[in-house]
């Protein structure tokens, strides 16, 4: 459920993760190029392959799957998201950065039109097996390859904790161009003021992915910049050391 990262050299000569620390910007619009975000995706598409969290031989990604079992807030938000995709008429919702496709399953089963999109083929090949009947696909939330105004809602849930503070506002302006006007926005994302190396996956395996905490009031004003309404706010966990937080917002006309 992840949007991988670029790999830099490290001392010992194996590849580490992280974006650059300044990724290259459109000085007008103050995001990163559509050709540089397509390079920034495709690193991470060849890169995604090495790390275990994306490999299906390893436990990790079903923990990953369970989670929602064992999280009713989570469970509540996803049911009131799929009420608001009803109530907008129905049609796709795109699951963007769908890792396994748990998500995509469970909005399924709630009655809404689902389909994912990962940038790892592996967890796509994943998501195609454990729910064959379903609709996946290979992407970049950096550079979405879906038309425009075609998806009545969109959701991205614990992707985005791994996209960097300057890629949230390209991300966040394809999210409003592929969402038809008034369609229903999710978000979930940690809760913090900062960034960790992530060493070991859900199932205790070695990795090196970088995780972006962030603060509801920031990304709100950010889904404000790209043309949304906030409509709600949820922490969850917020006694916990890494509370989580949901997020509805609606495209504007």
């Amino acid at each position: 459920m992840t949007a991988p990262l670029p790999a830099t050299a490290a001392e010992d000569g194996a590849e580490r993760w992280s974006w650059p620390i300044s990724p290259p910007r459109d000085d007008a619009a103050g995001v990163m190029r559509p050709a540089e975000a397509r390079a920034v995706a495709d690193l991470g598409v060849r890169n995604l392959r090495r790390l275990q969290y994306h490999d299906p031989s390893a436990p990790g990604w079903r923990v990953i799957a369970r989670l929602l079992a064992e999280a009713p807030y989570l469970r509540a938000a996803l049911a009131l998201f799929a009420d608001l995709v009803h109530a907008a008429g129905g049609g796709p919702v795109a699951d963007v950065g769908c890792g396994p496709g748990h998500v995509t399953a469970h909005l399924h089963e709630l009655g809404v039109d689902a389909f994912g999109i990962d940038l790892s083929s592996v967890m796509i090949d994943v998501a195609r097996r454990d729910h064959p009947r379903l609709r996946f696909e290979v992407g970049s939330m950096t550079d979405l390859n879906l038309a425009d105004a075609s998806a009545v809602g969109l959701l991205a849930f614990w992707s985005l904790i791994h996209v960097p503070d300057e890629a949230v506002p390209t991300v966040f302006g394809h999210f409003r161009r592929v969402l038809r006007p008034g369609g229903p926005l999710l978000l979930g994302f940690h809760v913090g003021d900062e960034s960790r190396l992530k060493t070991q996956d859900y199932g205790g395996h070695p990795m090196n992915v970088h995780v972006h905490r962030r603060q509801p009031d920031q990304v709100a004003a950010w889904l404000r910049d790209a043309g949304f309404t906030v409509e709600a706010q949820m922490l969850i966990d917020p006694d916990e050391s890494v509370p989580g937080a949901v997020l509805f917002a609606r495209r504007q006309s």
